[in-house]
């Protein structure tokens, strides 16, 4: 869908834009759930951001008049959002986790775990947040994951580790902009491949897992996001499967292993009914994360060795 010019000239405040902008949303029936899940949460933020105004501008500020410049560009940024069917994170640069702004673009998945919440609680209760002393998180993408723990444990070392490029140069701007660099380490490995013998009390994951069906019905805007990032296998269970078979060879004893498998926990628990996954539940919603203790996980690779054969 194109946005039509027509009526444009007439926008002349703040909240005429946020009002037009949210009516083009619903009309062109975009898809939410990169930060907002509505029309008008979207075109405020998009609004005021543009703007650099913060997100509780106060209202009276709503009815002043728009020069032609900020018309424009606002103009814009709603055509992105319409047209190009971006994100509104791909299109601000910016992207809140744990109550952290961090710079993101289409290199890397827009942050939205709620891992998010536990992470802000130190893992706690699972894990005592100051017994805590080293952590990795894996396929870090953007590294909100890592950064996150690190500001959450002040006192633990953090590795991220991912094996994309693209990423790891995300992961640091967001490192050096959120001055964690003594506590974040950001690793190039494909899962644990470059970890060698290395063991943390944490580990914390949202790998690939969504699977063939899903990827192909995603909406327009997910495909912005990098496939590789998205993708694990027919079933979506590729990389877990390889970090079950790996993770307690690289957890301290008494260490946790945390991973997001979202929609593909069905496959999961079907392809291993002997794991006692604890599944989390979060306050502010969220599904399909998983808890399991090093004493819980398969000690010997080959014990799961017939499920994947096929990806290893």
């Amino acid at each position: 869908m194109m946005i039509d010019q027509i009526g444009i000239d007439s926008l002349v405040t703040i909240k005429d834009f946020i009002r037009w902008g949210t009516s083009r949303f619903n009309e062109a029936n975009i898809f939410f759930g990169h930060g907002t899940d509505n029309a008008f949460d979207e075109a405020a933020y998009l609004t005021l951001h543009t703007l650099h105004l913060p997100a509780d501008t106060p209202s009276f500020y709503l009815d002043g008049h728009l020069s032609a410049t900020e018309r424009d560009e606002l103009i814009r940024v709603f055509k992105q959002r319409v047209e190009q069917r971006l994100p509104a994170p791909y299109i601000t640069h910016e992207a809140w986790f744990a109550g952290l702004p961090f710079y993101v673009d289409e290199r890397v998945l827009i942050p939205r775990s709620p891992i998010a919440e536990l992470i802000e609680q130190g893992f706690a209760p699972w894990i005592e947040p100051d017994a805590i002393k080293s952590v990795l998180d894996l396929c870090t993408g953007s590294g909100c994951i890592a950064i996150a723990s690190a500001l959450a444990l002040p006192h633990a070392q953090v590795d991220a580790a991912d094996i994309s490029d693209d990423a790891l140069a995300v992961a640091q701007k967001n490192v050096e902009t959120l001055d964690v660099a003594g506590q974040v380490q950001l690793i190039k490995s494909d899962l644990f491949g470059a970890l060698d013998e290395k063991r943390y009390d944490v580990i914390v994951t949202n790998p690939p897992y969504v699977d063939q069906p899903e990827m192909d019905a995603l909406p327009a805007e997910f495909r912005h996001e990098p496939t590789m990032a998205l993708e694990s296998g027919d079933d979506g269970l590729d990389a877990i499967k390889i970090i079950l078979a790996e993770a307690a060879s690289h957890l301290n004893d008494g260490g946790i292993l945390i991973a997001e498998v979202g929609a593909s926990q069905p496959q999961l628990e079907e392809a291993f009914p002997e794991l006692p996954f604890t599944w989390l539940e979060f306050e502010r919603g969220g599904s399909g994360i998983f808890l399991l203790t090093k004493e819980q996980l398969p000690r010997n690779i080959y014990l799961i060795a017939d499920r994947i054969a096929q990806i290893i």
